[in-house]
């Protein structure tokens, strides 16, 4: 892992390799499908992987055994820091009071408006979270609670949520609570303590992402069968303190005590409930892969495999569990999170591979200095981040501020 991580390391480094003008191709023309002559050319190739940015999508084939793992980036942004990075250097000695300055909070909405992310950098803050919050919700109404969410989240500070991820894991590229019927418009993450190249999380641009898989088969099939996610969690009185192969339990996802309460929320929330031995919560949730999106009037993709249980790949504790089997037949001793199309049907390890593949394709960093806070649209924006460790004395911290809750509409005819 250490050596796969430092290659990607240097290739990112370099000023435009071929995958980043491979790219930059693709930004312009979104289509990842296969002409007849590509297929033959490419049918007889003995190693794709040098080429997983560069061919069309329909013809990625994923590595024959063990995890894939995502690679986030090709070296090359799709944004320009410019349209999206504020220096708050100016600003510094009036960020902590209760009032932004005017022209900071205009500035910001303006960005935000025209490009759905934005990041305050070079803030003073440090670790001063509340302050930080303050920044986070220029954007927001009304912040939501985490509630029904798969991570098990602890509140930092009022409505800052730590991110319930352990740092040997690698992150998939997700839309945050795409897998109930309540989610989320926007995050803010701010950052209180950060050390240098370890621990940068990812933004990709989900406007060319949903554009350049809509010209795959892959992304039509999406279109046509939609999602189902399956995920389960564990009783908290039936682990106790043992977190060994544990990924979240009910309390925990849903604020409650009782099994009625949890599966009450979980219904609201248009989830399917069943409950197995042990009081494992069983839910089930059949959506579109996409989501209108109001401002662009358009559907943009709202689904990764992140709610698989590839998830759970580099995940300490759980990687060892085999995946699930069935939603009927799931238990504890299988990993909790399956996705399959809308038909129920699973998806083939290469339709994995391509859906990781064209979120890679559009993603860019973000590099955390201390008080640092970030914004990004939910529908707009997918985020993730790879696995890293700390040394002695190293702390990486990031608080996440849910935007104002919506309820899914899916997908709309008329609306591609």
């Amino acid at each position: 892992m250490a050596s796969l991580l430092l290659s990607r390391a240097a290739r990112s480094a370099l000023p435009l390799t071929r995958c980043a003008r491979a790219v930059t191709t693709t930004t312009q023309t979104p289509s990842f499908a296969a002409t007849a002559n590509q297929q033959s050319e490419f049918e007889t190739s003995s190693d794709l992987s040098d080429q997983a940015f560069t061919l069309p999508l329909d013809l990625l084939r994923a590595p024959a055994s063990g995890p894939i793992i995502p690679e986030f980036w090709t070296g090359q942004s799709p944004l320009n820091k410019t349209d999206y990075v504020i220096d708050c250097a100016t600003f510094q000695q009036d960020l902590r009071g209760d009032t932004l300055p005017a022209s900071l909070v205009e500035e910001g909405l303006a960005k935000y408006h025209d490009t759905g992310a934005l990041l305050f950098t070079n803030t003073g803050l440090g670790d001063d979270l509340a302050a930080m919050r303050r920044l986070a919700v220029i954007t927001m109404d009304d912040p939501m609670k985490y509630e029904g969410g798969a991570n098990s989240r602890g509140e930092i500070v009022q409505n800052v949520f730590d991110t319930g991820a352990p740092a040997s894991a690698h992150l998939h590229y997700h839309h945050e609570m795409a897998y109930v019927g309540e989610s989320t418009k926007s995050l803010g993450f701010c950052c209180s303590h950060a050390t240098d190249g370890k621990g940068t999380s990812f933004l990709s641009d989900n406007v060319k992402v949903t554009d350049g898989l809509l010209g795959s088969a892959f992304g039509q099939k999406l279109k046509e069968k939609g999602i189902c996610y399956v995920r389960c969690l564990t009783d908290r009185e039936e682990f106790g303190d043992d977190m060994h192969g544990v990924y979240n339990h009910w309390q925990q996802s849903f604020g409650v005590d009782t099994p009625e309460e949890a599966e009450a929320l979980a219904r609201s929330k248009g989830l399917e409930v069943e409950w197995g031995p042990g009081r494992y919560m069983r839910t089930k949730y059949y959506v579109s892969a996409f989501e209108y999106f109001p401002q662009l009037d358009r559907n943009l993709l709202y689904s990764s495999v992140a709610d698989d249980g590839m998830w759970f790949d580099a995940w300490q504790g759980v990687s060892h569990l085999p995946d699930m089997e069935g939603f009927e037949t799931a238990t504890p001793a299988q990993k909790p999170l399956k996705l399959t199309f809308g038909d129920d049907t699973p998806m083939t390890r290469d339709e994995l591979y391509q859906f990781v593949n064209v979120y890679d394709r559009f993603g860019f960093p973000i590099e955390w200095q201390s008080g640092d806070v970030a914004i990004f649209c939910n529908y707009r924006f997918a985020h993730g981040r790879p696995s890293y460790e700390l040394g002695a004395g190293e702390q990486r911290q990031i608080g996440v501020v849910l935007g104002d809750m919506f309820d899914r509409v899916g997908s709309l005819d008329g609306k591609w």
